[in-house]
């Protein structure tokens, strides 16, 4: 346990962010999920809403340091291949 008053505040501190951080992870994955969803249901409109929302939803966890700029773009990158993927098959028949 901290000893100092400082050292017991910045373990107040640091507990309290990490359950805001752990709920903005959650809150990642979830959006990541629900995109990936949305592209095996086939239903391209509807992905390709989710995906705009997700990638919003990867920005500002990044831009909060919770998740490193690269993996965002990672995560965003291939969210959007596979919607890609996903288009074509709609658009061709």
């Amino acid at each position: 346990m901290a000893n100092s008053a400082q050292a017991r505040k910045r373990a107040r501190q640091a507990a309290k962010a990490n359950v805001h951080n752990s709920a903005l992870r959650s809150k990642l994955r979830t959006a990541i999920k629900a995109t990936r969803r949305a592209i095996e249901a086939g239903d391209t409109s509807k992905a390709s809403e989710v995906f705009r929302h997700s990638c919003k939803t990867i920005d500002i966890i990044a831009d909060k340091d919770i998740i490193h700029k690269n993996k965002a773009a990672r995560h965003k990158s291939r969210l959007a291949a596979a919607l890609k993927r996903c288009l074509p098959a709609a658009n061709a028949a």
